[in-house]
């Protein structure tokens, strides 16, 4: 049964990597950018939901709705601001910089608001859990509302991707952005909806990831965010159903090498997992290798 309960404990935690990481694919997918300010928008997402709910004493559901809120508004201003000038840099490097420049910022603020003291975060999930063989397998509401909070957003951005003229949009600005700037699409404006719905699964990760890891400091999204960049090119970058299987396989690679190697060990298992897929396959499970242009 111990085995099974790492299982399920790494498919709730890669749940949360996959959403996480569809923030990074999005991106890159669409924009050709890397936002390495995505892990910490997930903590502001966090303190927002906090402040919700322990200071104005918002129900937990209005909570998560006022930390999506937040955290797309915060997504939008800083395209516009921070990655929107950059847009045609001449070098790659310029808006790499920058977004570590942001994800610092965002860091230090946080530090200077809130302090460098761990704040106990209170679930918002007020599922029971279920308790199974006769109690020795009890899986927590937690990772019941995680797994399938994880799989609608997933069924749902395809079906957004897929379906709708906003996802059509998508698709033409990540296949040739001049094209489609021709064809009549608000590239602009298809690039900050990336932005602002990548940002928006970043607030609801936030507080899944808490609620399951019930502490929060102004460095809570920095390592889920490494390790959710790093499912994304795991499953190849730009790949949403990548992302999640990258996050599931993360995720359980992550927990089961904390049980069974060594819990020093787990972050670098993790790191040394996407150095072997990179070497073996560097556009990941699921990516299109791309010619490069001559």
């Amino acid at each position: 049964m111990s085995f099974i309960s790492y299982l399920i404990n790494g498919i709730s935690l890669g749940s949360v990597y996959a959403i996480i990481a569809l923030g990074y694919t999005m991106v890159y997918g669409i924009a050709k950018m890397l936002n390495f300010a995505h892990g910490d928008i997930i903590m502001v997402g966090g303190y927002a939901a906090f402040i919700s709910m322990n200071s104005l004493g918002v129900n937990p559901i209005l909570a998560v709705i006022l930390s999506v809120v937040i955290c797309t508004i915060l997504g939008l201003v800083i395209e516009r601001v921070a990655y929107r000038p950059l847009r045609n840099a001449s070098s790659p490097l310029a808006v790499l910089i920058t977004a570590i420049g942001v994800s610092y910022l965002l860091q230090n603020l946080a530090l200077l608001m809130f302090g460098a003291d761990t704040k106990s975060f209170t679930s918002v999930v007020k599922v029971p859990a279920v308790v199974l063989a006769g109690g020795k397998l009890t899986i927590s509401g937690e990772t019941i509302v995680t797994v399938l909070a994880c799989m609608i957003i997933m069924i749902g951005l395809t079906l957004f991707i897929n379906k709708t003229k906003a996802g059509q949009a998508m698709l033409a600005v990540s296949e040739d952005r001049g094209a489609a700037q021709l064809m009549g699409i608000n590239v602009n404006g298809t690039i900050a909806l990336t932005f602002a719905i990548g940002s928006a699964l970043a607030a609801i990760a936030a507080v899944l990831l808490c609620s399951a890891y019930p502490s929060l400091t102004p460095y809570t999204g920095a390592m889920p965010g490494i390790k959710a960049f790093v499912a994304a090119v795991f499953g190849g970058i730009g790949s949403i159903p990548g992302a999640l299987i990258g996050g599931i396989l993360l995720g359980i690679i992550e927990i089961l090498g904390k049980a069974y190697i060594s819990s020093q060990m787990a972050d670098a298992i993790v790191f040394g997992v996407l150095i072997v897929v990179l070497l073996v396959k560097p556009s990941g499970l699921l990516g299109k290798q791309i010619q490069e242009k001559v």
